[in-house]
């Protein structure tokens, strides 16, 4: 439960626990005559309630089903996540993923609440945009506008994202220009790192190399935007146990629990849209000032409002 220190600073300790709403997964398959642009992993809370929505991309070789408990987090305080699934073939072009993201989010004002629980409804006038690895290059780039929307993003959060050196064309479009707040966004940031996402993993190299990873994502970041490095875990620990223990034979993994790891950027996430969302700042003051309240050690944390 929150608590109250002596100087009545709120410590959000419940973001980092699931929320009272509960969380209930949908799966929503792709037909041929269906208007549906993809398959989906729909998340919303049990409670009776309307929420806001977050459109979630999955990384690079993932399915979405493989977030299910850091969406379920999420979920659980009062959020819809929609989460597309992408193609699964190793060279299928970034431009296409950001496509069916445009298209999933323009069918959300048609298609969503129809594929809701009765008594859950969505509010698209509270849409935000989040991705994971390559996901979050393809959240990036749909936010800058590759792809046209009819809704409007009011935020933009990725979790480890990265891109690539001078991509060829199936990884395209590069975003990346490496001037000091240049993404052209007017909506708030939150980017969460790695600190082992840079490493390689014996020959394999790292899979978000220095230069093409969260920090340089953050460095072109426009305020109002945050950023908070889980220093002692590596790019895959966001996702179910089975299947970040499958990813941690090519890539850096934490050696510590990785639900905490799920708990503490899903508590970020929380907060960051209870700010940006809803205007309710305190939470993710509280983590910003009181980096000891989190499950993870968070090091550095950065927020820069103006």
């Amino acid at each position: 439960m929150a608590q109250q220190d002596d100087d009545q600073t709120y410590l959000p300790i419940s973001l980092f626990e699931p929320g009272n709403k509960g969380a209930i997964t949908i799966h929503v398959k792709k037909k041929k005559k269906s208007q549906v642009p993809a398959q989906l992993l729909l998340v919303a809370p049990q409670a009776e309630g309307t929420y806001p929505v977050l459109l979630f991309c999955h990384g690079y070789c993932t399915e979405n089903s493989w977030y299910s408990h850091f969406l379920e987090h999420i979920s659980s305080h009062g959020y819809i996540v929609v989460a597309p699934q992408f193609y699964q073939c190793l060279l299928v072009s970034l431009n296409n993923e950001v496509q069916t993201a445009a298209e999933v989010a323009d069918w959300l004002s048609t298609g969503l609440a129809t594929s809701l629980p009765k008594n859950v409804k969505p509010d698209l006038s509270k849409l935000a945009l989040m991705g994971h690895s390559r996901g979050g290059k393809t959240a990036f780039a749909l936010a800058l506008g590759h792809a046209p929307t009819a809704l409007k993003f009011k935020a933009l959060l990725a979790l480890d994202p990265v891109s690539g050196p001078k991509p060829p064309t199936w990884v395209e479009p590069n975003i990346l220009s490496y001037v000091p707040h240049s993404f052209n966004l007017s909506i708030p940031i939150g980017i969460i790192g790695t600190g082992l996402s840079s490493q390689a993993k014996g020959v394999i190299p790292p899979l978000a190399p220095n230069g093409f990873n969260h920090a340089e994502f953050f460095n072109e970041s426009r305020p109002p935007c945050c950023y908070f490095l889980a220093k002692d875990y590596g790019h895959c620990d966001i996702l179910n146990d089975s299947k970040a223990a499958l990813a941690s034979l090519v890539c850096k993994s934490g050696k510590d629990s990785k639900q905490k790891m799920r708990r503490g950027a899903g508590g970020i996430v929380v907060a960051f849209l209870k700010a940006y969302l809803g205007g309710e700042t305190n939470a993710l003051q509280s983590i910003i000032d009181i980096t000891a309240n989190a499950p993870i050690t968070l090091d550095p944390i950065i927020h820069i409002t103006v």
